[in-house]
């Protein structure tokens, strides 16, 4: 039976693309991307998907499966080419063999985990205390970082602990594989670490790392730019969907497209060179708000 859904799925995802081929607009999420793309002078000559079950159960009405659709991209921009990939998380429903319900589960309006707003300013208080303490400095590898972030974009590390919300987590490891060392261990609201099953609100909470970033000044921070055409490999970009002054998901620049703009990776919707500005996404609003941050060092 599992062998069937699976191949059920496999043939709804080849769906998927040879309707958007043929501009049958049945699935938004690809005709969003397609759009993202024209309005950066880039096309789209090729999308391959395939989807993968990752849990299935019994319902009243029949058979509930959820799976994985794994999107590839193949682009072209001027004379370059680069490949985007993407997971969408779905959910499917069967009714003896028939598949009767096919939806995307929307990762990126869960935004990060909540914490309370004198949390995070607890944190930026507390900074000198702990830059008194743990002073440290450091090089940062952008290299590394990438690498980190290309090995891990559509994975998890056992070393750290994984989360459903798991963008941010992702971001400060890697960070951290480019060299920044945690600081201000065992008190959540100071510095920024995980260790012992036990982690900084910094470290795991978007909206924490944000105010984080530029106003530490040891250990791992950032300098506020203006345009995502400053920012480097390794650096970091903070999007606010709502536009409300909370920020909602991190994510890492991997690599530029053929115009200097960022491509990012990011984890809760595992992306891999995905265009920076998330024009695609099912929690992008015209009232988004961006934070451009580029790393700082000692050195």
């Amino acid at each position: 039976m599992r062998e069937q859904l699976q191949n059920l799925l496999e043939q709804r995802v080849r769906q998927y693309v040879s309707q958007t081929r043929s501009e049958i607009h049945d699935c938004p999420f690809i005709e969003k991307t397609k759009e993202s793309c024209a309005n950066r002078g880039a096309d789209i000559l090729r999308t391959t998907a395939e989807g993968k079950i990752t849990k299935e159960g019994k319902t009243a009405e029949g058979t509930e499966v959820f799976y994985k659709a794994h999107y590839q991209y193949l682009i072209k921009q001027k004379n370059a080419f680069l490949i985007e990939e993407r997971i969408e998380e779905r959910k499917a429903e069967f009714y003896k063999g028939i598949l009767v319900e096919d939806n995307e589960i929307n990762l990126d309006f869960l935004g990060s985990p909540k914490i309370e707003t004198n949390e995070v300013e607890r944190n930026q208080e507390e900074q000198d205390e702990i830059e008194g303490d743990e002073r440290k400095s450091f090089r940062y590898d952008r290299m590394k970082a990438v690498q980190y972030a290309e090995r891990w974009w559509n994975d998890y590390n056992p070393a750290f602990k994984s989360f459903d919300v798991d963008c941010t987590n992702y971001i400060s490891q890697c960070l951290h594989a480019g060299g920044a060392p945690m600081l201000g261990f065992s008190n959540r609201s100071k510095g920024w670490w995980m260790r012992n099953n036990n982690w900084s609100y910094s470290w795991t909470v978007a909206n924490s790392l944000r105010w984080y970033l530029p106003n530490s000044k040891t250990g791992v921070r950032a300098k506020e730019v203006n345009s995502p055409s400053q920012l480097l490999p390794g650096d970091v970009i903070c999007y606010d969907f709502q536009g409300d002054g909370r920020v909602d998901h991190t994510t890492i620049v991997t690599a530029k497209d053929a115009e200097g703009m960022p491509l990012v990776n990011a984890h809760t919707t595992n992306s891999r060179r995905r265009y920076w500005a998330y024009e695609d996404s099912t929690a992008y609003t015209p009232n988004i708000k961006y934070k451009f941050f580029t790393i700082v060092d000692d050195y």
